[in-house]
């Protein structure tokens, strides 16, 4: 009898064992029943039939799928090396499981041929630098054509683009040579801009030496100006002051006599040899006695005038030489 306890222990331990399965977090579990779709469970502890029931595990987490380099002929009729990687995740794992036979194989070929296609309507220039573009577009031929295998393209990847060495060495050429090239237009338009800036500081330099012989020669004449002006108010006002002066003092003859000589003294020391003296010199002379007797002190000496000069037209004009016909 025991041994038919313990046949019957071990039964019971096989069957729990074949019906007890785990599904772990990022899985998920199909169940096919007699050879035919059931249900899907999800993360945790399920028990199914044995022998009736099997359970089949899906990943559900992001894979890659990695792309061999192939060479593909540009647009341009260039053969480049190119390789990718594909980022996908599973979104339906009966789909999965069902509608594709050997999924990583036919994304691989799927890319191939679409990354062909994409680079060989391209240039190589364009090729190289539109690595963007071109993920862009692969990302979604993939995706339209793997949404019915349940999954869902993430992102695509360039990894290189590699065209033969002689076109990479007369690219680096090329390259060197447009560097070049730039670089003398910016010496050109450096040298031009410089020039540019030359000639108008020395135009500016020019204009405000201009605007300064312009601005001296105002401020000299202005000052030249106030200075004539004061010099003639100054000799206005000495004028104005003499004649006031004079009028005052009310002066008779003798004084405006004794002015007279001392012009004529001054008019004497000249350089000129002639002295012409005016028509009425002979009335002021006849002064000359009163001044002597001021000079001489005697009371009672009496100023007996000259005669007068007979009149002449108004032309003539007394003529004396020297100091001595005075």
């Amino acid at each position: 009898m025991i041994w038919i306890y313990a046949l019957v222990a071990a039964v019971l331990f096989v069957y729990a064992a074949a019906a007890v399965r785990i599904v772990r977090p990022f899985e998920k579990g199909v169940v096919e029943r007699l050879g035919r779709y059931h249900k899907t469970h999800g993360p945790g502890l399920h028990m199914i039939v044995p022998f009736v029931d099997h359970l089949r595990k899906v990943d559900m987490r992001e894979a890659v799928v990695d792309v061999p380099p192939q060479e593909v002929i540009t647009k341009d009729n260039v053969v480049v090396t190119v390789d990718a990687v594909v980022y996908y995740e599973a979104t339906d794992p009966v789909k999965l499981l069902y509608a594709v036979q050997d999924f990583y194989l036919a994304a691989t070929k799927l890319a191939q041929t679409n990354l062909r296609n994409v680079v060989g309507e391209m240039q190589l220039d364009e090729s190289l630098s539109s690595r963007e573009q071109i993920n862009a577009a692969l990302r979604r031929i993939l995706d339209e054509a793997t949404d019915k295998w349940g999954v869902r393209v993430v992102r695509v990847e360039l990894q290189r683009i590699e065209p033969p060495k002689d076109v990479t060495q007369a690219m680096h050429t090329q390259m060197k040579a447009e560097r070049e090239r730039r670089a003398k237009i910016l010496d050109a338009e450096g040298d031009r801009e410089a020039a540019i800036m030359r000639a108008e500081g020395h135009k500016r330099a020019a204009i405000l030496d201009a605007e300064g012989r312009a601005t001296a020669i105002r401020e000299v004449a202005s000052a030249e100006k106030f200075q004539e002006q004061t010099l003639a108010e100054g000799e206005a006002l000495a004028v104005r002051s003499v004649f006031t002066a004079i009028r005052e003092s009310e002066p008779d003859e003798r004084v405006i006599a004794l002015r007279y000589l001392e012009a004529l003294k001054e008019i004497a020391h000249g350089e000129a040899n002639k002295v012409f003296l005016p028509m009425e010199v002979s009335g002021i002379l006849g002064s000359l006695g009163g001044i002597a007797s001021l000079f001489t002190g005697h009371e009672g000496a009496k100023v007996v005038p000259l005669p007068a000069a007979p009149e002449a037209p108004a032309t003539d004009a007394a003529e004396a030489s020297g100091p001595a016909g005075a």
